[in-house]
């Protein structure tokens, strides 16, 4: 890196995405909602648009929107078991292994859109250790970009949600994490577009330390690719 960051954001604690932001699943987000897409007579074009960030059942009421709740929540079912017996292509973001290492005795959570069993079997399939404090599909009662999930883990980490900083690379995450009061920095070339606060191509360009002055607040440095 660069000696000098480009930018350097203060917080108390990191709210961390998973799907395009620690793991890259697009291969496998793309096989299953590319068969979905087909059996319902959809554009997976148009479809892969909708789908990032959000849980499978809010993807599919924004896609089928007569269509009732309780199918989506059925067809999410066998959408989630699916997409957990799929790691075939799933890796780590770029600087995702130090980053997350970097972060070992640091206030962090793992919210995601992902339930408990597939957010463990990315995290393992890219190598990556699964944080502490998790709040995963089953924690919380509204999907993304709802600020729920981000405003539950600032709580379970007893942090205001004015000193959380976000990690996100969707629309729907990005829109959640403003939501909730939060700064956020935007992770890979879908996030550019959404106007987070801060913009990388991937984990190689941030730095995490914790302040020279004992506060117990965190430095983010943010560099140049």
């Amino acid at each position: 890196m660069p000696a000098t960051p480009t930018a350097v954001l203060t917080a108390r604690a990191l709210l961390l995405d998973m799907d395009g932001t620690l793991v890259n699943s697009d291969a496998v987000v793309e096989r299953c909602w590319r068969r979905w897409s087909e059996r319902h007579g959809l554009d997976f074009d148009e479809v892969i648009k909708v789908v990032h960030g959000r849980q499978g059942y809010a993807s599919m009421a924004v896609l089928l929107p007569d269509r009732p709740m309780a199918e989506n929540h059925a067809e999410n079912r066998e959408m989630l078991a699916a997409e957990t017996a799929d790691v075939e292509g799933v890796v780590p973001i770029g600087g995702a292994p130090a980053f997350m290492a970097s972060l070992a005795a640091l206030p962090h959570a793992l919210v995601t859109s992902a339930d408990s069993a597939l957010a463990e079997a990315r995290m393992g399939a890219a190598g990556l250790g699964m944080p502490l404090v998790q709040v995963t599909a089953e924690s919380v009662g509204a999907s993304k970009p709802d600020p729920e999930g981000f405003l539950k883990g600032a709580a379970e980490l007893g942090v205001d949600p004015a000193d959380c900083l976000v990690f996100e690379d969707s629309e729907a995450g990005i829109a959640a994490g403003r939501a909730a009061g939060m700064r956020v920095v935007g992770v890979g070339p879908r996030a550019a577009a959404y106007g987070p606060d801060a913009h990388v191509m991937d984990l190689r360009q941030i730095a995490v330390e914790s302040a020279e002055d004992g506060s117990g607040a965190l430095r983010v440095s943010v560099y140049a690719a």
